[in-house]
């Protein structure tokens, strides 16, 4: 999870904090969940999903890189 704050008027997103969190599903191998070490099942989930953006701070200006390019 990647906390950051929100340029609404270029929607460009800047990340400030990050953390893990687990998802807790039994078929992930990356969970603390999943029973099995090693697991080669092809129907256990084998690839992380990209970080979650969570805007905690929302700007109604362009971000500096949009404001720099202007």
């Amino acid at each position: 999870i990647i906390d950051g704050r929100f340029y609404t008027e270029c929607r460009h997103f800047h990340a400030m904090a990050t953390h893990k969190q687990d998802c807790l599903r039994e078929n992930c191998v990356f969970s603390v969940r999943h029973t099995h070490p090693y697991c080669k099942s092809p129907s256990c989930i084998r690839m992380m999903a990209q970080p979650v953006q969570n805007p905690i701070r929302f700007s109604s200006m362009k971000c500096a890189n949009c404001r720099a390019r202007d």
